[in-house]
């Protein structure tokens, strides 16, 4: 692994006292960052770099998407999330093939690198065909094999979840450097709490946390103190899901009230906020000034672009800081660099040591051209990044020392390829003969 030098930077650390240096310089050993600010003489780089004009951030954390769901960009539109889900999504999921979701993957690792996300949270089906590109892309995920609890699971997600712990044995025996895992069923308004009882169980015979879909909307709560007598948040609480060993990631969480926050604090659950999806499927959502108050480890994703349509977190951060503002007619909200920290620090999950630049850190980071007219003049390079700084705008990736992107040049995936696999087995997809396997019904 070379020992890198990248000279005369803007470095934006994260760490704790949010340090900004101009004209800093980056040394990097062994995977790790080893100098900041200043560089020892007696380091001796086996690769000098340029950074002027650019800034060195860490890599961006995508908490909570399905990767795969490339293939339903633009498939699904103009639609509330009962249809969306109902008219298509588990329409067009019926024919989903394993090379469907390795090709879609695919395409999403492209689109993560060139915007600058490192590490990301999947939740999808045949999840070791993910965990392929994830070995070939050089980022980090923890994966999620989602199932539903029904007889079907094989047929359409690739396995039931015996199967799934069957994958996730196997993946503990590899104990990839880069790859984590979840048990992952859907959610409870699609699982029944024996399920969710079995998959409890196996948490803790496995050491597993579980990501699930959680409180996505008010008739969802309201379906469940009818059924169960509990709020959603209250009764996964009540069954053990926020105990997980491995700790539990709710996707969402939108209708929550103040006792669903005291729990989601006190059980340290990861929250995952992607606000471009709510917007875009008319969902409501409120501010994330009551959780972030209480102390929930809310962090960002872009979900599925199905949804969201893309999978760049600058948009995601952006628009976070946005609608916060908004909706709360407070133009406080989100300030400074909270929304980066969200995307980085607090999106966090497993990694050791992720989303700061300090010595000792894994390198673990991105450069963006600021010499772009959008983001002149430089008053705030934190204002310019979270409001003004795009995908596109990130010219390296780099993870545990190792470039996946360099001058905007993939390294680690063969880009024209996957273009060419993805378009072509997507639009055989949906030629296939489709049908719904799944009602959603809150």
């Amino acid at each position: 692994m070379p020992r890198t030098l990248i000279k005369d930077l803007h470095v934006l650390t994260l760490d704790d006292n949010g340090t900004l240096l101009e004209g800093a310089d980056l040394g990097i050993d062994e995977g790790r960052i080893l100098y900041v600010g200043s560089v020892p003489e007696t380091f001796a780089p086996d690769e000098t770099i340029d950074g002027h004009n650019k800034a060195a951030m860490p890599g961006l954390v995508n908490a909570h998407c399905h990767s795969p769901m490339t293939f339903e960009r633009g498939w699904a539109e103009d639609l509330p999330f009962d249809r969306w889900l109902n008219e298509k999504i588990w329409v067009q999921e019926s024919v989903l093939t394993s090379d469907d979701v390795y090709w879609g993957a695919a395409l999403a690792a492209c689109e993560m690198i060139r915007s600058g996300t490192v590490m990301y949270n999947d939740k999808y089906f045949y999840m070791d065909r993910v965990a392929e590109v994830v070995r070939q892309s050089g980022m980090k995920a923890a994966l999620t094999w989602t199932v539903f609890g029904q007889e079907s699971d094989e047929a359409f997600t690739g396995r039931d979840l015996d199967g799934t712990a069957a994958w996730i044995r196997d993946m503990a025996a590899e104990a990839h450097p880069r790859l984590r895992t979840y048990l992952g069923p859907h959610s409870p308004y699609i699982c029944p709490p024996t399920f969710i009882e079995r998959v409890v169980s196996l948490a803790h015979e496995l050491g597993q946390g579980i990501h699930l879909h959680l409180a996505e909307s008010e008739a969802q709560v309201a379906n469940s103190l009818d059924r169960h007598g509990q709020r959603p948040v209250a009764l996964m609480d009540l069954l053990g899901v926020f105990d997980a060993p491995g700790g539990c990631v709710a996707a969402h969480c939108l209708a929550i009230d103040e006792e669903d926050i005291a729990i989601l604090a006190a059980k340290g659950v990861h929250v995952p906020h992607c606000p471009i999806t709510y917007m875009k499927l008319a969902m409501p959502f409120p501010t994330l000034e009551a959780r972030l108050a209480a102390g929930v480890d809310v962090c960002l994703g872009t979900d599925g672009p199905a949804s969201n349509s893309d999978m760049d977190l600058f948009a995601t951060l952006r628009q976070t800081a946005l609608s916060d503002k908004y909706q709360g007619r407070n133009p406080e909200l989100i300030a400074g660099d909270q929304a980066l920290r969200l995307a980085t620090r607090r999106g966090a999950l497993g990694f050791e040591g992720q989303g700061s630049l300090q010595p000792g850190e894994p390198a673990d980071l991105i450069l963006l051209d600021l010499d772009q007219p959008h983001l002149h003049p430089l008053h705030s390079l934190v204002a310019n990044l979270v409001h003004s700084a795009k995908g596109s705008d990130v010219t390296d990736v780099m993870v545990d020392g190792t470039w996946l992107m360099r001058d905007r040049g993939l390294l680690t995936l063969d880009e024209d390829r996957i273009l060419y696999e993805a378009e072509r087995h997507a639009q055989a997809m949906v030629g296939r003969g489709m049908k719904q396997v799944r009602e959603y019904s809150a």
